[in-house]
C-alpha cells in the first residue's frame, strides 16, 4: 500500500477551516484580528484556528479538570482550552512577556473565564521548578521557546496524572525535517524531542499534521 494522506492546498484549507463547530465565534474571531494587526513576525506565534479547536475538544472529551499551558501569547490557546473547562476547572498559563499577555487577560475576561486562568509571569524553567508540590495536572500544551521543550517535558511529566495528556505545537518545524542533517538549534532540540517521545516508555504519543505539528502524547 503506498502512503495514505491528502495534501492541503489553499481551497482545501478553506474548506477545513469552515467546518469547525466554532468557525463563526466572534470573540476568537476578535482576537485573531487585534493578534494579526500585531504583525505578521508577531502574530506567526498565535497557534492556527483548528488547533484552537482541537484544544477544546480534547479539553472537554477527557474530562480535564486541571490544566497547564507554557506560552500564552495573546490567549488563543488559553480561551480555547479554559472554555472547555467545568465551572470548577483550573488552568495555570505561564509566559515571560507581560505585553502580549495583557491582550490575553483582556479575553479571558471578555469571554468570563478569567476566574479559571491563573497567569504566572517569568521564565518557563524556573517557574515549573516552583510549582507547589503535589500539584497535578490532567492536561499540558506547550508552546514556548522549542529549545526548552524537553526540559519542560521532563518538568511536567511528573506531575501529569496517568492518562493524562501533554501537547507539543510546532513539532513539524515548518516541514523542515525528515530532509537530512539539521543545523539550526531549534529544529535539532524538536527532531530530537520527536524521536526520544517515539521510544519513551512512558507515553504512547503520535505526531499529527495538523498545522505545524501537534505531537500528542498520553501518559502510562
Amino acid at each position: 500500500m503506498g502512503t495514505k494522506y491528502v495534501r492541503l492546498n489553499e481551497r482545501l484549507y478553506r474548506y477545513l477551516g469552515r467546518c469547525r463547530s466554532d468557525a463563526s465565534d466572534p470573540l476568537l474571531q476578535e482576537l485573531r484580528a487585534e493578534t494579526a494587526a500585531l504583525g505578521e513576525e508577531v502574530s506567526k506565534c498565535q497557534i492556527s484556528d483548528e488547533q484552537g479547536t482541537f484544544l477544546s475538544v480534547l479539553t472537554a472529551a477527557t474530562g480535564v479538570k486541571s490544566a497547564i499551558e507554557v506560552g500564552t501569547f495573546t490567549g488563543y490557546s488559553s480561551l480555547c482550552i479554559a472554555r472547555a473547562l467545568p465551572a470548577r476547572g483550573r488552568l495555570i498559563c505561564l509566559d515571560a512577556n507581560r505585553k502580549w499577555t495583557a491582550v490575553a487577560r483582556k479575553y479571558w475576561v471578555k469571554a468570563g473565564l478569567q476566574d479559571r486562568i491563573e497567569l504566572r509571569l517569568g521564565p518557563a524553567i524556573p517557574t515549573l521548578r516552583e510549582l507547589a508540590p503535589g500539584l497535578a495536572f490532567d492536561f499540558a500544551f506547550i508552546d514556548a521557546d522549542k529549545t526548552e521543550y524537553d526540559a519542560y517535558y521532563e518538568l511536567l511529566l511528573p506531575r501529569i496524572r496517568r492518562n493524562g495528556l501533554i501537547l507539543f505545537d510546532n513539532m513539524l518545524w515548518g516541514g523542515r525535517l525528515g530532509a537530512g542533517a539539521v543545523k539550526e538549534a531549534t529544529g535539532r532540540a524538536i527532531d530530537a524531542l520527536n524521536h526520544k517521545l517515539a521510544s519513551d516508555k512512558r507515553v504512547e504519543t503520535v505526531l499529527l499534521p495538523v498545522a505545524d505539528g501537534i505531537q500528542l502524547c498520553r501518559k502510562r
